[in-house]
């Protein structure tokens, strides 16, 4: 049973560690070798924790030995996307500005899943702060994807994403600021869910953009996501941002939702031409599964779609170039040497390492909120942003679920679109809106192409009705097994 650990659910490992028939330390030696061995191919970790690992391991057998009460993820080896936090384990959010940062607390998230005996396994590599969707721009290296190493593996969870399919952690955090869980997820062929906004804690997680910004988990099987999802999500009182909304037992509710008579919306603007026929064909083919099962398609119209790119690559940046100030070189992270005043170790830390990426952000997010264009661009994108809003809430009274594909394409081939940053923010169409209005959304394998790349589809809930995304998301799963087909590594 050893070499399937990896296809196991919590439940499953849990049941074989109560059993005596796998130890903590057996667990996490298979993941380490598996780490070991895959990711200097996959380089899906930016810093990995095998010292820290083994001793939280050592620490778990000794509550095991004293017959201690265990918690809900005892042993199970965790990654953690590098903008998360983590209490004396670096954190550089994927930038050089950060590189040697140890933070001095952890995220609300993170702190929760460790304190129900998790072991964190490395912090994973991201587009820095989280800007971008292939985790090339990541100011150490790109990561691969697993299915072929040739190519992206989406981002800017890419890391969280690949760490998951290749095997090399059991559960991963990721955040979604426009897609950055679901469209890594749909590229690794592994399950993703971008919680409603507010619904888990913002505190001690590195700020892209503070209104859409929403840490979630990275899984293969959408059972751990809602046992993952129960424990981190609730309100905290470091995060004001935070919902006080109760947390419903998700990983007791997979079989709530009956799929006969379930209305599932399906957005024309999501199927346009833009979309692969590969891609579109495999997510219809999902819809009509559901449909087999009784579920009634219905088709949708959400008529600003087309908008959402414009809304969002608006007020992130303006969100971003708030965020961004604090990166001075002076209270945290690296600074420049050789500086003859306050003003320039500013301007050369800053030069020196910011990324790219992070400077065209800045740069847009800056103008956008100067004088003679905030009323053009800020408010307008604002105003718009509640359209977008209003359109998810009124096709969500006539449907229970909208169904749409998570990205128009499979993944591309490293380097195809790191030099033209408008192409790459096009990739985000399908996911943006579902940020712009705050609502959850759950991202899951339903096929691949003619290349064996993974695709995914996405299905979006109302606000606060995750419970209802995992149950059809897991009856999908035990309709199908893409979850589980391994990449050929």
């Amino acid at each position: 049973m050893i070499s399937d650990l990896s296809l196991l659910t919590i439940n499953e490992v849990q049941k074989q560690l109560s059993g005596g028939l796998l130890t903590p330390t057996d667990l996490l030696n298979f993941y380490l070798k598996r780490v070991e061995k895959y990711d200097p191919q996959l380089q899906a970790f930016i810093t990995p924790t095998p010292t820290l690992a083994k001793q939280w391991v050592e620490k778990l057998e000794n509550k095991i030995r004293n017959k201690t009460q265990l918690g809900k993820l005892a042993g199970l080896p965790l990654a953690v996307k590098d903008i998360f936090l983590t209490e004396g384990v670096q954190s550089t959010a994927g930038s050089q500005i950060l590189k040697g940062f140890i933070p001095p607390y952890s995220s609300t998230v993170y702190q929760r899943l460790i304190d129900e005996d998790a072991i964190l396994v490395g912090k994973t590599n991201t587009d820095p702060f989280a800007f971008g969707a292939s985790t090339e721009n990541s100011g150490y290296f790109p990561t691969k994807n697993p299915w072929d190493k040739t190519r992206i593996p989406g981002g800017s969870s890419g890391g969280s994403a690949a760490a998951i399919a290749g095997g090399l952690a059991h559960v991963a955090l990721g955040t979604d600021t426009g897609g950055s869980i679901r469209q890594p997820a749909s590229m690794c062929g592994v399950s993703g869910i971008k919680p409603t906004y507010g619904r888990n804690s913002r505190y001690g997680i590195t700020a892209m953009a503070s209104s859409f910004d929403c840490p979630g988990a990275l899984a293969r099987h959408v059972s751990d996501l809602a046992l993952v999802t129960e424990i981190m999500a609730g309100a905290d009182p470091c995060d004001a941002t935070s919902s006080t909304n109760p947390v419903p037992q998700y990983s007791q509710l997979l079989n709530s939702v009956n799929l006969l008579g379930l209305k599932i919306g399906i957005p024309k603007e999501y199927f346009s031409e833009g979309i692969d026929l590969e891609v579109k064909t495999q997510v219809m083919a999902a819809a009509e599964l559901f449909q087999k099962q009784g579920a009634i398609l219905m088709d949708i119209s959400l008529p600003s779609t087309s908008l959402g790119i414009d809304v969002y690559y608006t007020l992130v940046p303006c969100e971003i170039s708030a965020n961004m100030a604090r990166y001075d070189g002076v209270r945290f992270g690296q600074t420049a040497q050789n500086t003859t005043s306050l003003i320039d170790t500013y301007f050369k830390t800053r030069g020196q390492f910011l990324e790219p990426e992070l400077k065209r952000r800045i740069l847009i997010g800056t103008y956008a909120l100067s004088s003679g264009y905030y009323d053009a661009y800020y408010i307008k994108a604002s105003q718009i942003r509640t359209l977008i809003k209003q359109e998810f809430e009124n096709a969500l009274r006539s449907v229970d679920i909208i169904l749409a594909p998570v990205s128009p394409t499979t993944a591309w081939p490293l380097g195809e679109k790191v030099n033209d940053p408008l192409a790459m923010y096009l990739a985000d169409v399908n996911t943006v809106c579902v940020n712009v209005a705050g609502l959850p959304a759950l991202a899951l394998p339903c096929g691949f192409d003619s290349k064996s790349l993974p695709i995914g589809f996405q299905i979006i809930g109302n606000y606060f009705q995750e419970a209802n995304l995992f149950s059809v998301g897991h009856q999908f799963q035990q309709l199908t097994d893409y979850h589980l087909q391994l990449p050929p590594l």
